[in-house]
C-alpha cells in the first residue's frame, strides 16, 4: 500500500471511530497545510464529526486562531513541544471539539538548523481531557515529509482512540 492509500485508510478508520463514539475532531496544522483535515474530510460522512479546522502557518495565525501565547512562540519557536501543546488545547477549545491534532514542523527544503533540522515535526493530540506531544524527524522531499507527517498524526491518533490494541 502506498502512502496516499495508507492515509486514506487511516482517515477512514479514524472517522469510523469518531462516528461510533459520537465525537468531534479539529486539526490545527502548520507544516501539513491542512493535509490532515483534507484526509479526514475526504471520507464520506465526515460532516458528522468535523465542523472546522485551522491552518495556522504563521505565528500570528497560531496566536489568533489557536490561542498560542506570543511569549511561548518567542521563547521556544513555532516548531516545539510547547507550541503544539498550546495549539492543540487552544484549537480544540475554539472549535469546541472533543479531539484535536496539532502539527508544526520544518518540511523543507530550507529552514532547518542544527537543533531543528528539515524534517523535524512536533505533534500534539488532545483526546477528551488527555494531551500527548511527540516529535519525529522525517526524510525526503517537502511533499514526502508532509505526507509522512499526516500518516504519523493519524496513526498515533488511532493508537490513542484504541488504547487496548
Amino acid at each position: 500500500m502506498n502512502l496516499h492509500q495508507e492515509i486514506t485508510t487511516l482517515a477512514a478508520q479514524v472517522g469510523a471511530i469518531l462516528s461510533d463514539k459520537g465525537l468531534t475532531i479539529t486539526t490545527i496544522e502548520s507544516c501539513t497545510g491542512g493535509g490532515i483535515s483534507y484526509a479526514l474530510t475526504d471520507t464520506p460522512g465526515s460532516s458528522a464529526y468535523i465542523e472546522q479546522c485551522f491552518v495556522t502557518y504563521s505565528n500570528t495565525a497560531k496566536s489568533e486562531l489557536a490561542a498560542v501565547n506570543l511569549s511561548t512562540l518567542n521563547e521556544h519557536g513555532a516548531v516545539s513541544e510547547a507550541v503544539v501543546g498550546e495549539m492543540v488545547v487552544g484549537g480544540a477549545k475554539r472549535a469546541k471539539a472533543d479531539i484535536a491534532i496539532a502539527v508544526s514542523g520544518i518540511a523543507g527544503p530550507g529552514g532547518g538548523t542544527k537543533d531543528k533540522p528539515v524534517g523535524l515535526v512536533w505533534f500534539a493530540w488532545k483526546v477528551l481531557d488527555k494531551t500527548v506531544c511527540k516529535k519525529s524527524v522525517f526524510a525526503g522531499s517537502r511533499a514526502e515529509i508532509r505526507a509522512q507527517a499526516i500518516a504519523f498524526a493519524l496513526k498515533n491518533l488511532l493508537v490513542q482512540l484504541n488504547p487496548e490494541n
